[in-house]
């Protein structure tokens, strides 16, 4: 298998290229399917003896995701470092990743076991697919010149939201079936003969994502090329541990790449939360079921993929930072605007009609949402992808597996915060907008933050 040295590289295989950001589509159906529309909702309606306890315990169950990726994933990054390879990596992780989605399947409603099958599946799932991320992430400086890695990030995001449409598109129009009609978004009894009154649909993504991730992860496997060998694993631990202590200390002492971090820390917590609760609050606000709220996804879907086309050719031309700023300012505007969104009010003081009984996004607070929500999309993605970039314009080289591990734990360490203002502010307040309110506040702190670090262009 081909190796390269962890230098600059002066052009791009196109080939390796893609098979990379396949890692990105492979992955994507849990993110999609499981965490976000079709598996989540599930288990909080169904699994769940009610919403909130159901909310409740999908939160735990994050948050023990997260601590785990905050303890490991430096760790493990600085021993990938010494090692030199990273894809070995990705192979020890995939085996529990592949094991978890399995064990959706295995969540019927009644079921005694199901709440903690669930729990457990989803939290040791998350992990590992986190963890194959970060050494995936390291990868990209080997693969294209310095100039390009904003557009090579912004395109392993795109791959990520097409397959992230394509497999929400699949679940909603074959899977997935609602128990009142026994039929599919697109009309459609569900394949296999699954039984929408036992959740089969829903809890049947498990499985289909493990199929997903096994077919399309083998090509970054055989064409992408890995570091060489470098220490074996026993020295490789202890080196790896000793960097990754000298690193902690190196990110305090470089005021510049810390700063980076925290902002990460506090914008990337906001995210997490929109994203969270988006589809609690439109159903709370505007009454959404499963379907709208799954139509609503895939239109987030496309807009994502569609910003993610113009965001590489920015970061690239004018720098991750800007386009982070410019980011974060639409998200704090937009999100102001859902917030101020319910059944008859759109911008806090213009009163409309309701939405007529059995129609799709009829009425214009309905249509304002969707709108603002576009736009979200379109932003949210380019954020995402331009943060892998201004790390690896920040850092050294020789040390990129570490530095993402570390931005893997600023973007972990502290996301339970978020969520838990959110719920806090809207169990005190008793309403919805003003819980969603919070996540305002720390897009404007990041933003703050970020304005002050000074990006470092490479040559």
């Amino acid at each position: 298998m081909t190796t390269v040295s962890d230098t600059s590289i002066a052009k791009t295989d196109r080939r390796a290229v893609l098979s990379w950001a396949l890692f990105d589509w492979a992955a994507q159906p849990f993110f999609t399917l499981i965490t976000t529309f079709i598996f989540a909702p599930y288990f909080a309606s169904t699994l769940a003896p009610t919403p909130e306890e159901g909310q409740s315990l999908w939160g735990f169950a994050t948050a023990s995701a997260g601590l785990g990726i905050a303890l490991m994933a430096p760790v493990l990054g600085s021993i990938a470092d010494a090692t030199g390879r990273r894809k070995r990596w990705i192979f020890v992780f995939s085996i529990p990743f592949l094991i978890c989605c399995w064990a959706f399947w295995f969540t019927a409603p009644g079921a005694s076991h199901s709440i903690a099958v669930a729990m457990v599946a989803f939290a040791i799932g998350t992990l590992s697919i986190e963890i194959a991320t970060v050494f995936n992430n390291a990868m990209m400086p080997n693969l294209v010149p310095a100039a390009r890695i904003g557009r090579l990030s912004s395109f392993g995001w795109a791959m990520g939201y097409v397959s992230g449409l394509v497999t929400l598109v699949i679940a909603l129009g074959f899977f997935s079936a609602s128990p009142e009609t026994g039929k599919t978004l697109l009309g459609f009894e569900p394949v296999l003969g699954l039984d929408p009154k036992t959740g089969e649909g829903d809890r049947a993504v498990g499985p289909f994502s493990v199929i997903w991730y096994l077919v399309f992860v083998l090509p970054m496997f055989l064409f992408v090329p890995d570091a060489p060998q470098k220490d074996k694993i026993g020295p490789a631990i202890r080196e790896g541990l000793k960097d990754l202590a000298e690193n902690l200390s190196q990110a305090w002492k470089n005021g510049n790449t810390f700063l980076f971090l925290i902002a990460n820390m506090i914008f990337k917590d906001g995210l997490v939360a929109l994203f969270a609760f988006g589809g609690i609050y439109s159903a709370g606000q505007l009454g959404w079921s499963s379907i709208e709220i799954g139509t609503f996804g895939i239109i987030l879907t496309i807009t994502g993929t569609l910003g993610l086309a113009l965001g590489g050719p920015m970061d690239d031309r004018f720098g991750a930072k800007p386009v982070l700023i410019f980011c974060l300012i639409v998200l704090m505007i937009c999100g102001l605007g859902m917030i101020s969104v319910d059944k008859t009010t759109v911008f806090f003081v213009i009163k409309t009609e309701a939405a007529p009984a059995g129609a799709l996004f009829a009425s214009l607070p309905e249509q304002v949402f969707i709108g603002l929500g576009a736009v979200i999309g379109a932003v949210s993605g380019p954020l995402q992808a331009s943060c892998r970039s201004l790390l690896i314009r920040l850092v050294p080289h020789e040390h990129m597996t570490q530095y993402f591990g570390l931005l893997a734990l600023s973007g972990k360490v502290t996301s339970f915060m978020a969520p838990l203002a959110v719920g806090v502010v809207t169990a005190v307040t008793n309403s919805q907008p003003a819980g969603m309110s919070v996540i305002l506040l720390f897009f404007a702190v990041g933003l703050a933050l970020l304005i002050l670090v000074k990006e470092k262009r490479a040559e």
